[in-house]
């Protein structure tokens, strides 16, 4: 009865807390996984977790199967490597470029988690900040680009890494902290504080601004902390994601707001040149990006390729 899908689940209720999140991050509808559940369940003659609670709250048969489900899962997967070292060898090179300013937040505990898996890959970051991180793939000088749009190109191939939403922040005692929900004309009159980084490498000006012909005064600045020092003393409004805002939130710096009624989402893809896309530490770089990135960072949603 008890199979991997079923482990696969149980691990994506406890870090997610929803059976919506849940079935997202396993590519099954809502109710397919609430079937799968009540299967379980009927099977072990017992409930695996409390359903009223938020986060869901698993019991102690529950927490037993999750146990189960953290070691089968991780054995299968260093067997999967192993099996893919045979096949493709051990050794290789990964040369990682970003063009977002926040990558690091989730990058690095990946990196580290995969030199562990992979001790014989050389694995690095091309230094600097790129704003054409694919030309260094296509130039050799990169092997693994990390982009926020998946524009086709010869050559290259795009992976789907995660989507996450957007926040404006605005400090406590400023006005625009009492709208829950913000339009493209609330920032008309504001001093937009951004990365040092082109229009088009902005989703808030990208799909929010520039439509609504809304052009505001601008700052920018090359850190997360220093934007939001700028936006708590009330020298402009900015927009970061959520997983990046949330400790500062916490603490009362500042405040964050929706945009727009549908929120603002913005992805992340992993570029690699087509030769390479079948590699086996390759894929189980992503695999590891997406794994740690949903375990540690609040509000992900699963980006389908």
């Amino acid at each position: 009865m008890l199979e991997l899908r079923h482990l696969r689940t149980l691990l994506a209720l406890q870090e997610t807390g929803s059976v919506s999140l849940a079935a997202e991050r396993v590519f099954l509808t809502q109710s397919a996984l609430s079937h799968q559940l009540k299967q379980l369940e009927a099977y072990y003659q017992q409930p695996l977790f409390e359903r009223k609670t938020q986060p869901l709250r698993f019991t102690l048969a529950g927490e037993r199967l999750l146990a189960l489900a953290r070691e089968v899962l991780d054995k299968v997967a260093a067997a999967e490597r192993e099996v893919a070292r045979i096949r493709q060898g051990e050794a290789g090179e990964l040369r990682v470029a970003v063009e977002c300013h926040t990558c690091f937040d989730w990058l690095m505990p990946a990196m580290d988690s995969f030199r562990q898996h992979w001790p014989a890959v050389e694995l690095d970051i091309v230094s600097g900040f790129h704003a054409d991180p694919v030309g260094l793939l296509l130039t050799r000088r990169a092997d693994l680009a990390i982009v926020s749009e998946a524009e086709p190109q010869a050559g290259i191939v795009h992976q789907p890494l995660f989507a996450y939403e957007m926040v404006g922040i605005v400090a406590r005692d400023h006005p625009l902290a009492a709208k829950k929900v913000w339009q493209a004309q609330d920032f008309a009159a504001e001093t937009l504080i951004h990365y040092p980084v082109p229009d088009e490498m902005l989703d808030l000006w990208r799909k929010v601004l520039l439509p609504a012909g809304v052009s505001p005064l601008r700052r920018t600045s090359e850190l997360t902390v220093a934007i939001i020092q700028l936006v708590a003393s009330r020298r402009g409004v900015a927009a970061l994601p959520f997983w990046a805002v949330k400790p500062y939130l916490e603490r009362g710096y500042v405040v964050a707001r929706q945009i727009g009624e549908q929120g603002l989402s913005s992805e992340l893809y992993a570029a690699l040149r087509s030769e390479d896309a079948g590699l086996a530490y390759m894929q189980d770089f992503l695999a590891t990006v997406r794994e740690r990135s949903f375990a540690t960072l609040p509000g992900l949603t699963v980006l389908e390729g």
